[in-house]
């Protein structure tokens, strides 16, 4: 089977790495992809919006599965135009629906979805201009800190989070009339801030059965010890400590089941992941957000854990028969840490050589490339989020060195990463 993959980052080199080991899979095209895809298979230059573009490939390639990487071309109805096009229909999408990607696609969507269906998560309200002057009482008078998150895509920038009132009305006022965020920006939603511990579920459903993937936690903010601006990820570890059988069974049987069976009864194709992004709040789970997608830096530790055959397990999704199928996962921790560009997440450099790429890597150690590109058989980087080094050990603390060590032999100017990933673990 020809496979179609879209996307560039970290994430897409993870996939399609699991991909390339596959029998399934014959040939492997990744649009637009970056210089580490190219090891797996063939990099095409393609935008992965460019739904005419991919129709038009699709067709030359004789493509048999295209899986989507990122949110926007799912959130823009990627699956919905193969759906429609007689030319396309008999080509499974990994995917949801555009209404389905609305989980992601609009805060406001997934907020009403969860109190549909029951789903623990933060109290809320949603403003626009229609309501602005009412949003600002509610502001003044709300607990803080006060969380605020742009309803749409904001190339996850869209949360702000509040410590006094006067930021969050100033906060307020540049979302909604000074377009801080776009059209992202033209419905907020205020929630009430959650005290805890984070970590991140992912679910594989084909609509009507699913199976739960390796979970992960990753690392958000730039600096160590979880200080400074947030940034794509910085790092992940997987499995998480903290999630026993107790709480993972609390997550199954209160969140993951509702959901899955919530998207059936409100007839919403989805076939594909459900990132739910959860809260430890004492002993009990609630639901930060959903993605429609997997996340990244954590596909760079669920994909090395996962033992199952990636293009198998996307087959049972598209015939509907995840119910199936057994998930086997490697039992060690694995720890991923991600090199960023100096200056990111702030404005920086593209185009800067890295050297020590060629080194030879101890074993149970990977090299996912994110932000970069092969020039004149130089590789360069090409983005804030760089590369990342995933590792496998007994302990957190070994994994995290080990990655660490591999770091250590590779740079380029302006080179950063942090040093304490997993350090709550450590």
């Amino acid at each position: 089977m020809n496979i179609l993959l879209l996307g560039s980052g970290g994430r897409e080199h993870a996939l399609a790495w699991k991909l390339a080991g596959s029998s399934l899979c014959s040939s492997l095209f990744i649009a637009p992809g970056n210089a580490g895809t190219a090891q797996c298979g063939t990099n095409v230059d393609l935008s992965p919006v460019d739904f005419e573009g991919v129709r038009k490939f699709c067709s030359k390639q004789k493509i048999g599965m295209v899986i989507v990487g990122p949110e926007e071309p799912l959130v823009k109805g990627i699956v919905d135009f193969f759906a429609t096009d007689p030319d396309l229909q008999h080509i499974p999408v990994i995917g949801p629906s555009g209404k389905g990607a609305l989980l992601e696609g609009s805060k406001a969507f997934s907020k009403k979805f969860m109190e549909r269906h029951q789903i623990p998560t933060a109290s809320y309200r949603e403003f626009s201009t229609a309501n602005f002057s009412e949003g600002i009482t509610y502001l003044q008078q709300h607990s803080l800190p006060i969380v605020l998150k742009a309803d749409g895509l904001a190339a996850g920038k869209g949360v702000v989070i509040c410590q006094n009132h006067i930021e969050a009305v100033a906060e307020f006022e540049l979302m909604l009339q000074g377009n801080k965020f776009g059209e992202a920006g033209s419905k907020v939603v205020v929630e009430e801030f959650l005290y805890g511990i984070e970590m991140s579920v992912f679910v594989l459903t084909d609509g009507r059965h699913y199976v739960v993937l390796p979970e992960a936690k990753d690392y958000k903010r730039v600096g160590e010890g979880d200080k400074g601006p947030n940034t794509g990820g910085m790092g992940a570890v997987s499995p998480v400590p903290f999630a026993d059988e107790v709480f993972m069974s609390k997550i199954t049987q209160r969140i993951i089941v509702p959901t899955v069976e919530g998207l059936a009864k409100e007839d919403i194709d989805y076939k594909g992941f459900i990132f739910i992004g959860i809260i430890k709040v004492g002993e009990e789970p609630y639901v930060i957000e959903y993605n429609c997608r997997m996340g990244d830096p954590e596909t760079e530790v669920v994909m090395p854990r996962l033992k199952n055959d990636l293009a198998e397990l996307f087959l049972a999704v598209a015939e509907q028969r995840l119910d199936k199928v057994k998930i086997e996962m490697d039992p060690r921790i694995c720890c991923t840490i991600v090199a960023v560009s100096g200056g990111y997440p702030g404005s920086y450099e593209k185009g800067l050589p890295i050297t020590g790429l060629e080194e030879p890597l101890p074993e149970d150690s990977l090299i996912f490339h994110a932000g970069t590109r092969m020039e004149k058989g130089e590789v360069l980087t090409n983005g804030g989020r760089v590369l990342c080094v995933s590792s496998f050990a007994e302990t957190v603390y070994e994994a995290v060195d080990k990655s660490r060590d591999v770091l250590e032999k590779i740079n380029y100017e302006g080179i950063y990463y942090r040093r304490d990933i997993g350090y709550e673990f450590l």
